[in-house]
């Protein structure tokens, strides 16, 4: 299994905003599991802190010819390479220090941030990385230019680039399968570009300001102006690197086909956005272990929030109190008069519904099932219930323990018999059976 990867040590860079012209410095810092892509603006006298996420994306009509984020605090603009740099490398968790409101441009591409972080070193960490498989095929499309993105075990782009104008942009074909190497060396040092005729009016709407003819291919009816290209077919490659970036922006790594044509930033976060959407819908229905729990370990409200999806009113478990790791768990449910069902269910003589034990047992049944080291990462999706019974009421002022252990877990599907008893009385009892997912 693929695991979580950062830096080894701090390393900086220094240089001037493609679009702003901005100086900025920026400092990479290692940073632990699970955090995440963070921008840190040491600036600003609160240090605030942005996550690469898509909830942070800005809308292009506030970011013309770039991918930026922003919050009511900050914004960090053209982002779009330094993201590619880090998906290109695998780096999950890295903290990022920056002076200024812009990414330094370097020399249009990702070469230079990509050396640099390679020099760092990257290192593993303890946790595996958390993919996002696509489950359904996704499609957008803005005049002649449109994405599909489709379920695929790797992560792979397929990107045809076809433009009216200058010979070198009518046509050109690259197809990208995930690989640090190859990104690298054939991906990260293919550098930004437009029309000679697009520069003046780019300038005049505030645009480009730091760009010149060594960070910028500025292509004419007679080919590329003062600069030559790194490869025959850099433009492609550039594109692809800029997919690379915003795609990395759903804020995990991502296993699909992409097949783009004539795409740029605007298309490419419409795609994001409906990926983040199937992802969301994915997440909700399912049971999700975040953290790995260790051997017989009690887990309070807080921690339970951690590993579940679910939140009042829909979480039906307030302890886990015993927990062996895909084998048995028992948890705690304290029932009380101010719990939301009481209000339509027999209010004048409060039962807790039948159905609700029955899911109480089934969220500690995801715990227990997840929590054995094979399964981190995945999700756990109820599937059925079977044999039910239900002996006694359940009635507020109850303290419902629920009782879970495994009948039979495989790879993809988990079994168990689970119980609920209110202090020697056994008041409930149910085999469950579950369906177990990557993410």
């Amino acid at each position: 299994m693929d695991k979580q990867r950062t830096i080894k040590k701090e390393v900086e860079l220094e240089g001037v905003g493609l679009h702003t012209a901005n100086r900025a410095r920026m400092k990479f810092k290692p940073a632990p599991i699970n955090s995440g892509i963070r921008f840190i603006r040491i600036d600003l006298q609160t240090r605030p802190v942005l996550r690469a996420e898509w909830n942070n994306v800005l809308a292009e009509s506030f970011t013309m010819r770039r991918t930026s984020l922003g919050n009511q605090e900050i914004q960090v603009h053209t982002v779009e390479h330094i993201m590619a740099a880090l998906s290109g490398l695998g780096i999950d968790n890295l903290d990022i220090e920056i002076t200024n409101n812009e990414i330094s441009g370097f020399d249009g591409s990702a070469k230079v941030i990509v050396e640099a972080l390679s020099k760092a070193g990257i290192e593993e960490q303890d946790s595996p990385r958390n993919y996002f498989v696509l489950r359904e095929p996704v499609y957008v499309q803005e005049e002649d230019a449109s994405i599909f993105a489709l379920p695929s075990s790797e992560f792979r782009i397929s990107y045809t680039l076809s433009y009216e104008g200058p010979p070198l942009l009518r046509s050109g074909y690259l197809d990208y399968k995930n690989n640090p190497d190859f990104f690298k060396d054939e991906i990260a040092p293919a550098r930004t570009f437009c029309l000679e005729e697009e520069a003046d009016d780019l300038q005049g709407k505030g645009l480009g300001r730091g760009a010149n003819y060594e960070n910028t291919l500025v292509v004419g009816k007679d080919g590329v102006v003062k600069n030559k290209l790194r490869f025959e077919d850099e433009f492609v490659r550039h594109k692809i690197l800029d997919l690379i970036g915003d795609l990395y922006l759903l804020g995990c790594p991502l296993k699909a086909h992409v097949v783009a044509i004539k795409s740029g930033h605007a298309l490419n976060l419409k795609l994001l956005r409906k990926i983040k959407q199937q992802k969301d819908r994915l997440y909700i229905s399912g049971v999700q272990l975040k953290e790995q729990p260790g051997e017989n370990e009690q887990l309070d409200t807080e921690e339970i929030m951690r590993i579940l999806p679910h939140r009042q009113p829909f979480l039906f478990v307030d302890r886990i109190t015993y927990l062996e790791k895909g084998r048995r768990a028992e948890g705690i449910k304290n029932v009380t008069i101010n719990d939301y069902f009481f209000k339509g269910h027999f209010p004048g003589r409060p039962v807790m519904p039948g159905v609700l034990i029955i899911e109480a047992m089934a969220q500690v049944g995801g715990v227990m099932m997840l929590s054995a080291k094979e399964n981190l990462g995945k999700l756990a999706f109820f599937m059925a219930a079977n044999n039910i019974k239900w002996r006694k009421p359940v009635i507020p002022g109850d303290r419902l323990v629920l009782e879970v252990e495994v009948v039979r877990l495989k790879a993809k599907t988990g079994q168990v018999r689970g119980r609920a008893r209110v202090g020697d009385k056994l008041v409930a009892e149910a085999e469950l059976m579950f369906a177990l997912v990557d993410r």
